[in-house]
């Protein structure tokens, strides 16, 4: 009875954690089928697993504010970080639905160079929350934030050369409008690993 009454604490960290492990690996699973340009099917499965997978953390660590009376951070810092999260593995699943969903086996290079860079992005977002735990790493995280944003500035360049090159040298208008629709969505989850960065770094600033 006495530890119902208590308050509950939750580990944050962890939701974040595992959120981030598995969009990692959804991101991975988009550089290689960039690379290979094989095994959409089977490819674009994993991945909608995996975003059903973060889907459930996600909801996961919402209901837990909901019950938590300490929290580590803000509680308004932990939803909006964890539905930002949330957006970089569904603009992932959105850009391979597409490539199904259009029948596209054919993959251009600029999706490789963009999933690589979402790679590094969240490989580098996954090392900043790992820090967060401990308020001595405040530059360490400031350094993983800045790596993210140079790793958004490229995306935005391979991106903006991506469509110059598709509108020059692309004869197919419904091709074009096809992976004009794929690359925006690309873009989207590099923006929204920007924002992660911001999230995390306004956190740290107000720890400081």
């Amino acid at each position: 009875m006495l530890r119902r009454l208590l308050p509950k604490k939750t580990d944050f960290f962890d939701f974040f954690d595992r959120h981030i492990e598995l969009t990692i690996e959804g991101c991975k699973e988009l550089l290689e089928l960039a690379e290979s340009g094989n095994d959409i099917d089977q490819r674009a499965t994993r991945i909608k697993e995996l975003e059903h997978a973060t889907d459930r953390i996600t909801h996961e660590c919402i209901e837990a504010l909901h019950e938590t009376f300490i929290t580590p951070i803000e509680r308004g810092d932990i939803h909006r970080l964890m539905k930002r999260m949330d957006d970089i593995i569904d603009a992932v699943d959105s850009a391979v639905m597409r490539l199904r969903l259009y029948e596209i086996h054919e993959l251009r290079e600029e999706m490789r160079l963009a999933a690589d860079l979402l790679v590094k992005s969240t490989t580098e977002i996954s090392k900043a929350l790992k820090l967060m735990r401990s308020p001595d790493n405040l530059e360490a995280i400031k350094t993983c934030c800045v790596n993210i944003y140079g790793f958004e500035n490229e995306a935005d360049t391979v991106l903006r050369r991506a469509l110059a090159r598709l509108f020059n040298e692309e004869p197919n208008p419904i091709a074009v409008i096809k992976w004009k629709e794929i690359f925006e969505i690309l873009e989207l989850a590099s923006d929204r690993c920007e924002d992660v960065a911001n999230i995390i770094q306004g956190i740290t600033i107000e720890a400081s």
